[in-house]
């Protein structure tokens, strides 16, 4: 069964563009448009890895992280922030990379198939 991505952005365009660049490389994925969204996704979709933008709405990225890790079932799932902030690398110190928007599709592609293992 293909891995399933969950993207977690508040801009539809990068949302679109995230989904059809994972299902065109044999993805699922899910989405949420900020941290509060996304609390609800993770739970309901278990997502193999999160793309995580960092400034959103009602919830920013690295409260939902937070958030996130608290739960163990949850805290061990892998998060590549992917966001349009200087010193994003800085924001959440334990994702397994950060990239600033605009990002080169086939780094992060290669970074996704390292971190699943494919």
């Amino acid at each position: 069964m293909a891995k399933k991505i969950m993207i977690v952005d508040d801009d539809p365009n990068i949302v679109s563009y995230l989904t059809d660049l994972f299902t065109d490389n044999g993805y699922r994925t899910c989405t949420a448009a900020d941290g509060t969204d996304a609390l609800t996704v993770v739970q309901e979709e278990q997502p193999d890895l999160i793309t995580l933008d960092l400034e959103m709405p009602r919830e920013w990225g690295p409260r939902f992280y937070r958030k996130l890790t608290q739960n163990d079932e949850f805290k061990k799932i892998p998060v590549i922030v992917i966001s349009g902030l200087e010193g994003n690398k800085y924001a959440i110190q334990k994702a397994v990379a950060s990239l600033t928007k605009p990002f080169d599709r086939d780094e992060l592609l290669s970074i996704v198939k390292d971190v699943l293992g494919e």
